[in-house]
This record gives C-alpha cells, sequence and structure tokens, in this order.
C-alpha cells in the first residue's frame, strides 16, 4: 500500500502540494492526472525520493521495489534482448553467480530462487514484451546502437514492464508508441501483477488499463474510484453541488451585508449588525469551481474545391529508389476523415509525406485539385521552430504584411495568450509549441490537413478542444494517432498500411484493437480457422527453446555432481563421530538442499523438453 500522508512541496517558494493526502492500495491500477503544472511528474520524483518534502510522509512496505522509464537506454552494442534482460538486476546476478558458484548450499540456493522467480522462462518473457512494443524476433537481437531514441525508450519501457516493480510509475508512456504498441500496453498494464501509477492524457487508456483516478488540483489530490469517465462523471456532479453551494453562501453573504451596511449607524440595530459582521467573517468560503480555461483552436475554413482534391493510380513512394509503399489506388475527398492504420516501419509516415507533397512519388499518377492547399503537423516539426523566436515573431515571418494586433488574435486562437506570444519558443511548455506548430499548418485555410500524432504534447482538455475544431473543420483530415478516442470522434474511414500496401479496412476501431491484441494479421472466417494447421515454431523459437533445454541439462549436471561429492562425503564414517555432530548436520543440510534443487531442475528440464517437442511438431 503507498500512503501519501500530508505532504507538502514548493517550488521557488510557490506551493505546489500542500497538506496533500492519498491512499493507493497495493495492486491497484490509478491514472494519475491535472492540468499541467500542477505537479504530476513532480509527485514521482517524491515517491521516488529524488526530491525532499517539506512536510508530510510517502511510506511503502519494506523492500518495495520501484520502477519506472526515466530516459532511453544508451546506444550500445549490447542487443535488445539482452539490455531487457539486464533488467531484472536480481535474475541477471544469480545468473552470473550460478556459473561461478561452488559451494553446494548456495548453488542450492541460488537454483531455489532461480526456480522461484522463474528465471528460466525469462528469455521467452522478455521476447513477448519486447514483441508487443513493436519489435520482431530479428530486431530483438540486433544492437540498441541500431535503433533511434524514440525506439529505445521503447527498450527502457520494456525494461522496467520486464523487471516488474512492485510500484510502477509511468509518464506518458504511450507518446513514443503507436496505435498497435498503445493498445498492447492498455492489455499488460490491465493484468499488471503489482501497483501501476499512470500519468497520461490518453483517455482510451485511462478507461481501459486503471481502475481509480487520483486527481491534482489547487495543491491537493483526491482518489476517485473507477476509470477516466466514471472520475470526469463524478467530478462534474460534484462540481455542480460546489457551484450551487457557492451561489447559495454567496446570496447569504449579501443579504447580510445589506443589513451590515443599511443598519450599522443606528443605535438600534447596532448590535445586530456587529453580530451579523461576525457572522460574515467567520463564514468559510465555498469557492466556485474554476471551469476549464478555454482551449478551443480556431481552424479556418477552407473554400470548397470539386472531388476528387486527390486522386492516385497506381502510385509508388519510397526513398533511395526502394519502394515502401507500391500500388497505390487512392481518392481523397473534401469531406473525408481518414485514420491510418498500421504497425510502426510500415509506412503510415512515408504516405502522409506524400500525400503532403514532402516526398515524390516514385511511379504511378497522382492527381491533384489545381488550387489544393495542404496543412501537413509532424512530431519532428516542433524541432523546426526556432527557439530563440518568439510565437509572435513566427507568424511575423509568414504574414510580414499583417499587423501585430491581428497576429496576436491568430496566437489566441490557438491558446497563446498574450504572455506566451512574447516567450521565446525554447521556454514554452511541450502543449504550447504543439499548439503554435498547428496554427503554423493551418494558416493559409488547408483543403486538406495530415496530422501525424498531433496529441503527444496535449493536456486532456486540449485534445478535446482539438476533437471540436476537426468537427468543426470542413476539409480533409488524414490522421495518424496512438489516441483511440481520438480517431473515434474524428475518423469516419479507416485504411490499414500493411505490407507495402495501403487498403481500406471495413471493420470499425474495436475490431481493429480486438485484432491487434490477438493477432498480426486481420481475423480469418471461421471456416478457414477451422482448416488452419497450428503454425509451426520458427527456426529463431526452435533455437531458444533448444538452447534453454541445454542450460536446464547443463544444471542437472552440476547439480548431481555435487550430490556424488556430496554422497561421499556422508560415506565418510569419521564424519559419524559424536564429536563431528554438528559438521554432520551442516553436511546432511546442503545434500538436502542439493536434492531439492535436482527436483526443481529436473521439472524445468522436462518442461522445456516438453515444449520443445511440441514446437517442433
Amino acid at each position: 500500500m503507498l500512503k501519501i500522508e500530508h505532504i507538502s512541496y514548493s517550488v521557488e517558494g510557490r506551493p505546489l502540494i500542500e497538506d496533500a493526502s492519498a491512499t493507493i492500495p497495493t495492486g491497484h491500477k490509478v491514472g494519475l492526472v491535472g492540468r499541467n503544472g500542477t505537479g504530476k511528474t513532480t509527485l514521482f520524483r517524491l515517491i521516488r525520493g529524488e526530491l525532499t518534502l517539506e512536510g508530510g510522509a510517502i511510506t511503502l512496505p519494506s523492500r518495495s521495489r520501484i520502477g519506472g522509464v526515466a530516459q532511453e537506454v544508451p546506444a550500445s552494442a549490447t542487443s535488445l534482448l539482452d539490455t531487457v534482460l539486464a533488467a531484472d538486476t536480481e535474475r541477471a546476478a544469480l545468473m552470473a553467480e550460478a556459473e561461478t558458484a561452488t559451494d553446494p548450499g548456495r548453488i542450492a540456493e541460488v537454483q531455489t530462487r532461480l526456480a522461484d522467480i522463474d528465471a528460466w522462462s525469462a528469455e521467452g518473457r522478455a521476447s513477448a514484451i519486447l514483441k508487443g512494443l513493436g519489435f520482431d524476433d530479428a530486431q530483438q537481437r540486433l544492437p540498441c546502437s541500431d535503433f533511434s531514441g524514440g525506439w529505445r525508450m521503447r527498450v527502457a519501457l520494456a525494461g522496467v514492464l520486464f523487471a516488474q516493480p512492485d510500484l510502477l510509475l509511468l509518464d506518458e508512456p504511450t507518446n513514443y508508441l503507436d496505435l498497435e504498441g498503445a493498445l498492447w500496453l492498455e492489455s499488460y498494464l490491465a493484468k499488471y501483477p503489482h501497483t501501476v501509477i499512470i500519468i497520461s492524457h490518453d483517455r482510451g487508456l485511462l478507461n481501459r488499463a486503471v481502475g481509480g483516478i487520483l486527481h491534482l488540483e489547487n495543491r491537493q489530490m483526491t482518489y476517485w474510484q473507477g476509470n477516466y469517465d466514471s472520475f470526469a462523471r463524478q467530478r462534474a456532479a460534484a462540481r455542480a453541488v460546489q457551484a450551487a453551494e457557492a451561489k447559495k453562501q454567496d446570496a447569504r453573504r449579501a443579504h447580510l451585508q445589506a443589513f451590515v451596511d443599511r443598519f450599522k449607524a443606528k443605535a438600534s440595530k447596532a448590535k445586530q449588525a456587529q453580530s451579523r459582521v461576525k457572522l460574515l467573517e467567520k463564514m468559510e468560503t465555498i469557492s466556485t469551481p474554476e471551469e476549464a480555461k478555454s482551449r478551443a483552436f480556431s481552424f479556418p475554413q477552407p473554400d470548397e474545391l470539386s472531388p476528387p482534391i486527390i486522386n492516385i493510380e497506381g502510385g509508388a513512394v519510397g526513398y533511395d529508389g526502394r519502394a515502401v509503399l507500391s500500388r497505390l489506388n487512392l481518392r481523397i475527398d473534401q469531406d473525408d476523415r481518414i485514420a491510418l492504420l498500421g504497425k510502426n516501419g510500415q509506412g503510415k509516415s512515408t504516405l502522409s509525406k506524400m500525400l503532403a507533397g514532402r516526398l515524390e512519388q516514385m511511379a504511378g499518377k497522382m492527381t491533384r485539385s489545381s488550387k489544393l492547399r495542404i496543412g501537413y503537423f509532424a512530431q519532428h516539426q516542433l524541432d523546426e521552430l526556432v527557439p530563440e523566436e518568439t510565437p509572435l515573431q513566427h507568424l511575423q515571418r509568414e504574414r510580414p504584411g499583417e499587423m501585430p494586433g491581428k497576429l496576436r488574435a491568430r496566437l489566441a486562437g490557438f491558446g497563446l495568450m498574450a504572455d506566451q506570444a512574447e516567450t521565446e519558443v525554447r521556454r514554452l511548455s511541450g502543449g504550447q509549441k504543439a499548439r503554435l506548430s498547428l496554427l503554423l499548418a493551418t494558416l493559409d485555410a488547408p483543403h486538406m490537413l495530415i496530422l501525424d500524432e498531433p496529441t503527444n504534447h496535449l493536456d486532456m482538455e486540449s485534445r478535446e478542444a482539438l476533437v471540436e475544431a476537426l468537427s468543426g473543420y470542413s476539409g480533409a483530415v488524414i490522421l495518424v494517432s496512438h489516441d483511440m478516442h481520438l480517431l473515434s470522434l474524428v475518423a469516419d474511414r479507416l485504411w490499414l498500411v500493411k505490407d507495402g500496401a495501403v487498403a481500406p479496412y471495413e471493420e470499425d476501431l474495436e475490431a481493429y484493437r480486438a485484432f491487434v491484441l490477438t493477432s498480426d494479421a486481420p481475423q480469418k472466417p471461421a471456416e478457414e480457422k477451422q482448416k488452419a494447421k497450428p503454425k509451426r515454431a520458427s527456426r529463431d523459437e526452435l533455437l531458444a527453446l533448444r538452447s534453454e533445454v541445454r542450460k536446464c541439462e547443463t544444471r542437472l549436471e552440476k547439480l548431481t555432481e555435487m550430490q556424488d561429492k556430496l554422497a561421499a562425503k556422508l560415506a565418510d564414517p569419521e564424519l559419524y563421530e559424536p564429536e563431528r555432530a554438528g559438521d554432520r548436520a551442516v553436511w546432511q543440510k546442503k545434500y538436502a538442499e542439493v536434492m531439492e534443487g535436482i527436483d526443481r531442475a529436473e521439472s524445468l528440464w522436462m518442461d522445456a523438453q516438453d515444449r520443445l517437442e511440441k514446437a517442433a511438431g
């Protein structure tokens, strides 16, 4: 159980958390929510002991392990699989000791503990986690240095999931995952055997993976039972009650004040007026709940074009003469809302760049409306902003003839108010940078808006505002996102990017979610399922199983050799002299421990052999 008791913490003299308390029961999955700047990440650092509390206490059961993803794994020569296996430090240390230990008692202890933590299935578990996060069998054996920072963040996430800490702290874990990885993570966390706290603005994750919400607001924290939608309903009801109470109190306060103002100068009423003054002073203020600040996006509306705005026949696109996508026959009209589905690396971003005109088509014919304007937003564009310039300067460069007042109005329409307009980009938050990039992408009133992961830095209110803006936008939308909530509310057509092709996906998003969690390919009809033969294990899977069998055999041989040595020792008549009773008890205990280790090792060997035989068919 995680106990947070009356904690306080300030940043540069400003109270961030003040006399706040909460209790998280063991094994619960909790979403940590609140506006940006309320202290969510700071709370994680306080729990980990990286910051010092000004008051109160945070306690966990003794010897509890806390885990989280602080940074990407280094670009080393170690393979992805070995990097993840090393994340379980106890297993790694025991495996190393098993190779060098000579004391029979310690060997038995090590083998017993390895069996207790299911060490011999570790490689399979680590591989399954990596696969769920988007790494195939071949990639898992490549060195970490072969992958970019975003992919190495996935490896770091895989490592902490594999290590299974008692308290898992995850800060926006889906920001570096695609939709498929995010859906897998939802499913994995829902079954995680220990306590989890997740900072996230992903409504789908907070609805499907958690059973409680810890809300930070006004320097306090409140724990709500249920998922995010349940929390939103309960909070809305509580806010309505609070608003009504505040209104009643305001009316009573006004009535008392009117009496005081009217009669305070009259001697006959002075005593009554004074009593009401004291009542006013004692009256505890019920503040009206502060409504979410307006965070609406103002997308300019384009003029209407004749359909189709884009038509592709026999298209192909790729890099360095190698096609990533081919046989493209696609049509886009101005009223289309299309979500691109498919795993990372299949070509979603490649298709987006081709549609945006940022990547040349290699083959086929593409017809565009002559007046077509396209707005393009991708995560890398945040890096293209000039850090030393303000948002106002960015707009002045794009619209040199416009008056500053109109440019400020444009910024305000995207939630960048007067203070942010004059703040250097390097000092803006990720969400504010994303708003500026969205403004720049839509500045020319595009007929088609291509959005590649637009919500990564947006909080919950901003995501809802984006949904509203897209709903009112009269242009076409091409959307790549891991946010199922956004996709479900915006997209009315689904395209699956897979195996070098793009085709309509005729099912809905829930069907796609089920398909991602159960298979790497769309479900076959029932008749085909019955005819399908069991899938034969891959070569790499068979090699891994054979390796495990050999390890089990080697371990059993070592323990058997140790048993023979101990049996010879126990056969020594001198050991049974009365004065050797203490030594005899020690050797007998060691012999019993080795025999127990042999029983476990034999069981593990038989299990590994059985799995190998089944896999080999």
